[in-house]
């Protein structure tokens, strides 16, 4: 090992930081749209207790935000094994940002999610016309996550690509 410190040492920190960036930010996104949407299910079971089932799709939508994260730690992790091939500091960064584009796109579509379930569910029992229009907004609010992981996988790809070896 050289004596000269080339800041090299210090990039899987930053990869790891990425895959942690990924799995928490996208549960908590997951568990704000399960609680928040869940509030409104148990309150709108109350008054219709035959549609819990059918507005269950929120909490569902939500729960796949972690998965979302998940997978992007899992590519992150496999890729940051400096004992086999060299990990720069770009690497570290690509990843971290990969980490970071996933786990918050998906804070933010749970937000969403939570929102629109919660009033969303509460507003079908009142008028069950109102379902379609609300899977449409939490399809939309699903698709903010799905591009953060689109986003993470093409950054997560990059590393790697710093110096020719």
């Amino acid at each position: 090992m050289s004596s000269t410190f080339s800041g090299d040492e210090t990039a899987p920190f930053f990869g790891f930081l990425g895959a942690a960036a990924a799995l928490v930010f996208s549960c908590m996104g997951a568990a704000y749209g399960t609680a928040k949407s869940g509030v409104g299910v148990a309150s709108m079971g109350v008054m219709r207790p035959e549609l819990v089932m059918k507005s269950i799709v929120p909490v569902v939508m939500a729960g796949v935000l972690g998965i979302y994260g998940l997978i992007i730690a899992v590519i992150i992790s496999t890729g940051i094994n400096p004992k086999a091939k060299s990990y720069y500091l770009f690497d570290g960064y690509a990843h971290l940002s990969s980490g970071l584009a996933c786990g918050l796109a998906g804070l933010a579509a749970g937000m969403a999610i939570g929102i629109v379930g919660d009033a969303g569910v509460r507003a079908n029992a009142q008028q069950p016309k109102l379902f379609v229009g609300m899977i449409l907004i939490l399809i939309f609010a699903e698709a903010l996550a799905l591009y953060g992981l689109i986003v993470g996988i093409i950054l997560s790809s990059r590393a790697g690509q710093s110096r020719a070896e």
